[in-house]
């Protein structure tokens, strides 16, 4: 179903109006958000997404409408999952808790801007290349079994590639001034580090938008779809950044649930694509008769897949040891760079929750202390961390 081209500009300018608001009733004053802020904020634009959805479905009717939640529900899962680069990338440069908005607002913006771009593309592709939909399938089913890799830890450091060669080429410093972009330091007008941290948030949003679109258009082609399912799964995620801080440490099992979803999104694809086949070497380039999963049918799949992985995650005690594990992780790194702390007193305070949290660990099960500890290097980090701290005393 085409959509006509004056509510596409209503649409974009609700967008627009929404991302503005953000930003000068929320960002343009830098603080950290209260956790009844960020709750309020947080249902409010669930609700507007939900709202917006009911309209389609009015409207558009119940397949589309279906469609939307479709995306919605997807991209929602994924942007959860770019968060927790974010808090990778924020505690790599130190950023102070209250400074934050503005970088995590920038990353909104891009991942949208970038999404766009990537949208349109993929219409375009899909509409000259039918066997395109064999290439996002395969895009899926890889995508999902890279998630099930080991995970490095390097991507969201403070000194991965991008940000050396900025700092490289650009006149940086490293001392932050609020949550400002310039600042001046010896008479000259120098880049504060938020600008190199909106560059690490942008680079990760370019590489999430790679496996987002695909997977989108894999549970509807309709582009206005595609385009407001990404949107909306978008507003509100700064707010969902400081409510479920801590809490995302707690969804172990989240990447296993997606990698669930992007595989069975790839196979979806795939049939999809054996449906309407005129590939030469497929079946002579006729259709195959294939299972071609219906709307209904992948809404409610991905939904139970999501809400047994989020369940299991939040009841077990795996999830609480490696949620201490991760964020006491991220503090020590943090407190390593001290090169973007701007005063002794702030690093001295990361210290005193570094210890206290290092405390804390004696309430959890000692075997799985071990093992988290273990797998993430934490023992090595906090051995840096202590001596570090009394070289500085």
């Amino acid at each position: 179903m085409s959509v006509p081209f004056w509510i596409w500009v209503l649409t974009l300018l609700l967008i627009a109006g929404l991302l503005a608001f953000d930003f000068f009733a929320h960002v343009r004053r830098a603080h950290a958000p209260t956790l009844k802020e960020a709750t309020v904020w947080s249902i409010i634009y669930v609700g507007l997404a939900i709202l917006f959805g009911v309209a389609v479905t009015i409207f558009g009717g119940v397949e589309m409408g279906t469609q939307y939640f479709n995306g919605w529900l997807l991209e929602k899962a994924l942007s959860v999952d770019n968060l927790f680069v974010f808090l990778v990338i924020m505690g790599s440069f130190a950023v102070p808790r209250q400074d934050q908005q503005k970088a995590l607002l920038f990353g909104i913006v891009f991942a949208l801007l970038t999404r766009s771009g990537f949208i349109a593309l993929g219409k375009a592709m899909l509409e000259a290349w039918s066997w395109t939909f064999y290439i996002f399938g395969l895009v899926l089913m890889i995508t999902a079994g890279r998630m099930l890799a080991p995970e490095d830890g390097e991507s969201g450091d403070a000194d991965n590639f991008v940000i050396r060669i900025a700092k490289k080429y650009l006149r940086t410093t490293d001392h932050y001034d609020g949550d400002k972009l310039f600042t001046i330091e010896n008479g000259r007008k120098v880049l504060t580090p938020m600008l190199l941290v909106m560059i690490a948030i942008g680079g990760t949003d370019l590489l999430f938008a790679l496996d987002s679109v695909p997977a989108v258009y894999g549970v509807t082609t309709n582009v206005y779809l595609v385009f407001t399912a990404t949107a909306f799964s978008m507003m509100g995620l700064r707010q969902l950044y400081f409510l479920i801080d801590d809490l995302l440490d707690r969804l172990i099992y989240l990447k296993y649930g997606l990698t669930a979803v992007l595989g069975f999104i790839g196979i979806k694809l795939i049939l999809h694509a054996l449906n309407e086949n005129n590939v030469p070497f497929i079946n002579g380039g006729k259709h195959v008769d294939v299972w071609d999963i219906g709307d209904i049918d992948s809404l409610i799949v991905i939904l139970t897949i999501l809400t047994i992985t989020v369940a299991v995650s939040l009841l077990s005690r795996k999830g609480l040891v490696a949620s201490a594990i991760r964020s006491l992780d991220r503090r020590a790194h943090s407190y390593l760079h001290t090169e973007y702390h701007n005063t002794e007193e702030e690093r001295d305070a990361l210290y005193q929750e570094i210890v206290t949290r290092e405390a804390e660990l004696e309430k959890y099960n000692p075997k799985y202390v071990a093992d988290y500890m273990h797998s993430s290097g934490l023992e090595t980090t906090l051995e840096k961390v202590h001596k570090m701290h009394d070289d500085l005393a």
